[in-house]
């Protein structure tokens, strides 16, 4: 592997340095800084990447154009970097950095800790890893056979001594047996898998990405009965290869949802659709109204609000005649109207950031909650119905 190709010294460098600007290390982790330094994520990175071009994503190939593929791989400290695609569409990526940064200093890793790192794809975290647990203290699973090997070789090119298997991390045990002190997950999950809890001696610490917005932190209670944490953050995630199918957004999406039928109820709304660029609010709607496909549509003279269960129910919220937000829905339920009332509970709780929402996972039950794991409001978790096909 060629050394600098590319100018990957002043990549990294603009890298650490944008990371610095922002305030993106974290200052409880200062280990994360080091670990970056020491194993950069251009070690980890196949030689091909996919960009996207605004209509489809296009090879961009390190032989041919290797100012261009460093360029994709450190495009901003906020920026993933997709490393593979299956029918057409991302199946693997190396995380943003902010990102990447922002959920090791969650899990806590100190050296000496046992680390399971479920859904390895390139290897980077589990390198990341290894660099603070130290020698034979990192396990990581993988279902994509390929995808295993190769973050395997580049673990062992980066003198690392990690476990990396092929599996699937969501069904199974922890590669070699035993219970671990920290379990790091890269994909998505609807429902946390009970399997991961029991994988985690009491006290440990669970981080993964829970639905399609945000990524949570578990603490493993001290009787293994149970595990509950807060959310520590916004992101988007790859689904569970394993799990149902997510539901598509974009109004390709949405008019495969609605077809040509006409509106069955309208009202005018009293709020500004406005709101809904809230990342907040946007939260609060994905935990009360969790298989809510929500997007804003730019292709018209108005941007709109376009809202699909993935099945056959759909809403949209369009400028009236007047100026005014029409909300106008179809289908077999009123997923417009679920999602006002979760709006107008999300004010009457105070407007909570979503910092302030949790999860609780229970070997038979699980569900999000809001301001206290025990006394506040709290809405159940259940694994979504497959996407419509």
């Amino acid at each position: 592997m060629a050394s600098d190709d590319g100018g990957l010294a002043g990549h990294r460098a603009r890298l650490d340095a944008e990371m610095e600007r922002r305030g993106a290390w974290p200052a409880d982790s200062p280990w994360l800084r080091e670990a970056f330094a020491a194993v950069p994520r251009d070690r980890f990175a196949p030689d091909r990447l996919w960009r996207w071009d605004g209509w489809a994503y296009l090879p961009l190939d390190r032989a041919d154009d290797p100012d261009g593929w460093a360029s994709e791989l450190y495009v901003g400290v906020d920026a993933s970097a997709v490393t593979q695609l299956t029918d057409g569409r991302p199946s693997s990526s190396l995380s943003a950095p902010s990102v990447v940064a922002d959920m090791l200093d969650s899990l806590r890793v100190e050296p000496g800790h046992r680390v399971w790192d479920v859904g390895t794809g390139q290897g980077w975290t589990a390198a990341l890893a290894a660099w603070r647990a130290g020698p034979g203290l990192v396990v990581t699973t993988e279902v994509d056979e390929h995808l295993a090997a190769l973050a395997r070789a580049r673990l062992a090119d980066a003198g690392l001594d990690v476990q990396a298997a092929a599996g699937d991390g969501t069904g199974g045990g922890v590669p070699g047996g035993g219970r671990v002190d920290r379990l790091h997950a890269t994909y998505a999950v609807e429902t946390v898998p009970w399997s991961w809890v029991e994988a985690v001696r009491p006290g440990g610490r669970i981080v993964c990405p829970w639905g399609r917005l945000g990524y949570v932190a578990l603490t493993v209670a001290d009787d293994g009965a149970a595990a509950h944490g807060w959310v520590h953050g916004l992101a988007q995630f790859m689904g569970d290869r394993h799990g149902p199918a997510q539901p598509s957004t974009g109004p390709a999406a949405y008019a495969q949802v609605r077809g040509d039928a006409e509106p069955e109820a309208c009202r005018v709304l009293d709020r500004d659709p406005a709101g809904l660029a809230d990342w907040h609010l946007r939260f609060a709607l994905r935990v009360a109204v969790p298989d809510a496909v929500l997007f804003t549509d730019r292709g018209g003279e108005r941007p709109a609000a376009l809202v699909h269960d993935g099945d056959r129910s759909w809403a949209e919220i369009r400028p009236d005649a007047t100026g005014g937000p029409l909300l106008s829905q179809g289908g077999p339920r009123r997923i417009g109207d679920e999602l006002m009332a979760a709006w107008s509970q999300w004010e009457e709780l105070g407007r909570p950031d979503l910092y302030d929402y949790g999860v609780t996972v229970a070997p038979d039950a699980q569900w999000a909650w809001q301001g206290d794991p025990d006394d506040g409001p709290r809405w159940p978790i259940g694994p979504l119905r497959p996407a419509a096909r």
